[in-house]
């Protein structure tokens, strides 16, 4: 190990999380080393380097996002109660936003309590990072300003629980965000920055969907909104929704859930004002609730051709154990094969790939690689147990994978194999840095 990994391991021993919520360390300068692993890889997406964030060793993160115009990756990392800024071109860490409420612990204090601990959700657009948190409020933070005075609007959303995954609209004028914990769930539609100077987020809908699709009181969720620019709508994912098929189980009865998931579809010009439920699908006004084929999906992504990949889980529906692609235009449904259990999911524009945060994949957490042209699975490759948050680069055809550490430090919610430790060479977790050449590719990039 460097010296300045020794140093940096030491310092974030010593220094206090709050201390690094509030300033940039010059020591980031010597974050990141070559990836390890007790066997060699030969997939074509490979590790190049581990980044080390200073604090708290990773035990619970959430989301991540890349924004290609800033050149930067972001992390919402609970450990640290901030969000970690990386620099995607040098591959450093430059800085961690604090301000979120971090870890909450269940009531026992064995575990981490999700729907309590933040940040969550995080999108960026232009000079504006937006991050969920636990307490229920949208934070809205200019990465223009200085770091004691980044943090310009903290957003109540009305409920009590976390603000989860969102997305923006392509001119960052619109934003929707999940409060999936929330029963009944909702989202919330607000009119966001763009590349405003000045930052005036506002609240404009609270949507719910009609109980007769997401019954009350059977803990049923909102997962990860995208947009997609072609058909001027949002697509949230759905993990249950009641008689998908007819007469299934959403824990209305006891055993094991046997109800898919759904697709709602949202035309944000067309909600009613403060409050808007939106029902079934209406192919009419393409809005609404779409069920889904064998699916139970927590993450979704726009890709090529009005395709959105959805991450079906079998936490959701212990039967769903494929992957599903389907088109925004057609509603046509492709399963994929040999890939499931994800979380975060995202479409690289840069080499034409789906990269799937898959932490229930049987075997174990691993990284799925599909191709998006064809729809089917390239490869998987293994990752720390926690591992449900993914994002690219498109411009050098990177790929972010965050590592908790192992569960012998940090407890509950830690990495139960040595695969985390592997990547990282070290026990406090780290962001994994893949890399796609494309030009090495055996097929000489024919998916590209």
């Amino acid at each position: 190990m460097s010296t300045e990994l020794r140093l940096l391991k030491y310092l974030s021993c010593v220094l206090s999380p709050a201390l690094f919520g509030v300033m940039s360390l010059s020591v980031t300068d010597a974050i990141g080393a070559p990836c390890t692993f007790t066997t060699p890889l030969t997939t074509q997406t490979k590790c190049v380097t581990a980044i080390l964030i200073p604090g708290n060793p990773l035990r619970s993160f959430d989301i991540s996002f890349v924004n290609r115009d800033r050149d930067e990756y972001y992390l919402a990392d609970r450990s640290n109660a901030g969000i970690d800024v990386i620099d995607a071109r040098t591959l450093k860490w430059k800085r961690t936003i604090g301000g979120f409420v971090g870890v909450v612990l269940n009531s026992a204090g064995t575990a981490v309590n999700n729907n309590k601990s933040g940040p969550d959700g995080v999108t960026s657009h232009g000079r504006w990072l937006y991050g969920g948190d636990g307490d229920s409020t949208l934070k809205v933070i200019d990465l223009e300003a200085p770091q004691f005075n980044a943090l310009k609007q903290v957003i109540p959303t009305g409920g009590s629980t976390r603000v989860d995954e969102m997305a923006l609209n392509e001119n960052g004028r619109l934003l929707l965000a999940a409060n999936n914990a929330e029963d009944p769930p909702f989202a919330t539609l607000f009119a966001a920055n763009g590349d405003d100077s000045a930052s005036h987020v506002t609240k404009i809908t609270r949507v719910t969907v009609d109980s007769s699709i997401m019954p009350t009181g059977f803990g049923l969720s909102l997962e990860q909104p995208s947009w997609d620019q072609r058909t001027r709508r949002f697509y949230t994912s759905i993990p249950i929704i009641a008689n998908n098929p007819t007469g299934c189980n959403y824990g209305q009865l006891p055993g094991l859930i046997t109800c898919h998931g759904g697709l709602l579809v949202t035309d944000p010009n067309a909600l009613a004002e403060p409050n808007a439920v939106q029902g079934a699908f209406d192919p009419t006004t393409n809005t609404g609730v779409i069920p889904l084929d064998a699916c139970g999906p927590n993450g979704s992504t726009v890709g090529p051709d009005d395709n959105l990949l959805l991450g079906c889980t079998t936490a959701n529906n212990p039967s769903d154990n494929s992957t599903l692609v389907i088109n925004v235009k057609t509603r046509v449904q492709t399963h994929i094969a040999g890939i499931v259990g994800s979380d975060e999911v995202w479409f690289n524009e840069g080499d034409r790939r789906y990269y799937t945060a898959s932490n229930r994949q049987p075997g174990g957490a691993v990284l799925g690689v599909i191709n998006a042209r064809n729809n089917k699975l390239i490869e998987t490759i293994l990752q720390s147990s926690g591992s449900h948050s993914v994002a690219a680069d498109s411009r050098r055809n990177r790929i972010f994978v965050p590592q908790v550490a192992p569960v012998a430090i940090v407890g509950t919610g830690g990495d139960t194999t040595n695969v985390g430790a592997g990547i990282c060479d070290g026990n406090s977790g780290c962001v994994a840095v893949y890399l796609h050449r494309v030009d090495d590719d055996d097929d000489r990039d024919r998916d590209h």
